[in-house]
């Protein structure tokens, strides 16, 4: 898109996509994007606009009994030459079409053509989504602008080929540290090596046996595996540290607390360091506004693996699904693309959900 360029979110959501992926917007470059987001809805007289830093949040105030949230982020990991969007049969290309710009262009289409939905909505562009939490741009709301948050039910916007996936797993990743004894590498037999240390770490790793845990239907995959290698200081010395990073994705019937003291039990007689945790979120299928949701789309549910900010909602007692047209396996790839139908798919059943 051309400097001095105008969103038109009027414009068919696959178009609106394209139009959105050719604004780069990098974790922490999303000024450009947020920009351009902010303008086109404060033309949009139905909707009061809200600009924190690089988050857009967007409200309608029609007085209705029930108020539902739509939310995605602006960010995408750095580009790998996939920029710009091109469009090949089907499919559009491009950094950002799966995870989840085409699930902001539904967003921001049916904030631009739904004048007078069933329910109060609120539309929510965040900034830094895709890097450490610390920075996410929802969390900065959820501390300093609660109010712009609330809701009946939240949906986000993350790729999930047009299923509603509910709740998500946890996460944290733990630093373990291998201790060893410098030596030169031509009389090794004289120190200890730490990077070798990390060979039986590693085989207990490789044969952890993964929970499968089944809550409301869904079924969430556990998994434990070495992330990150790290040792040696020269090409002749043997080295006398070695440090492996590990993640643990729990499914949401463990708190943080919980999932640690496993980690730690699997790890017996290492020296492990939490580094970061988040909570994951429990499917909330319950709640009323979730099922009217999901028997409005029409889907079964199914687990979110990963992390989404979901986990966010649940923690306010917001219930929240996942709800996009992306593809998950697809998100972050060299070859992200998203399939057109699947845009225009979740932007009808979204409207026929909010009318």
């Amino acid at each position: 898109m051309t400097t001095g360029a105008v969103l038109d979110l009027t414009q068919d959501p696959v178009d609106l996509t394209a139009a959105l992926v050719d604004v780069e917007s990098v974790s922490g470059g999303e000024a450009p994007l947020a920009d351009l987001v902010e303008q086109a809805l404060r033309a949009l007289p139905h909707l009061e606009v809200v600009r924190d830093g690089n988050n857009v949040v967007a409200r309608t105030s029609l007085g209705r009994d029930r108020r539902v949230l739509l939310a995605g982020h602006l960010d995408t990991v750095p580009t790998a030459d996939n920029l710009p969007s091109r469009r090949d049969g089907d499919r559009l290309y491009g950094c950002g079409t799966s995870d989840m710009k085409a699930g902001d262009a539904v967003l921001l289409h049916l904030a631009a053509t739904l004048p007078e939905p069933a329910y109060d909505l609120t539309f929510v562009l965040y900034d830094n989504e895709e890097v450490e939490a610390d920075r996410n741009g929802l969390k900065r709301l959820v501390e300093t602008r609660r109010d712009l948050l609330d809701a009946d039910l939240a949906v986000l916007m993350e790729p999930t080929s047009g299923q509603v996936e509910a709740g998500c797993q946890g996460t944290l990743r733990v630093r373990v540290t291998l201790p060893g004894r410098r030596a030169h590498s031509a009389r090794g037999w004289l120190g200890d090596n730490a990077i070798h240390a990390a060979g039986p770490l590693l085989t207990v790793l490789a044969s952890y046996q993964a929970r499968n845990v089944e809550i409301d239907g869904c079924t969430y995959r556990e998994g434990l595996n070495a992330v990150r290698i790290d040792g040696g200081v020269a090409g002749n010395v043997v080295p006398d540290a070695c440090t492996v990073v590990v993640n643990f994705r729990f499914a949401p019937d463990r708190s943080v607390e919980q999932a640690e003291q496993h980690v730690r039990e699997v790890l017996t007689g290492y020296a492990v360091e939490l580094t970061d945790a988040a909570p994951g979120a429990l499917p909330g299928l319950s709640a009323p506004a979730a099922a009217h949701f999901i028997a409005a789309i029409g889907t079964t549910p199914t687990a979110k693996y990963g992390w989404t900010d979901v986990a966010r909602f649940a923690a306010l007692g917001i219930p929240a699904v996942n709800y996009g047209p992306g593809d998950p396996n697809l998100a972050h790839t060299r070859e992200e693309h998203v399939e057109v139908a699947r845009i225009t798919a979740a932007a009808d059943a979204l409207r026929g959900y909010l009318s």
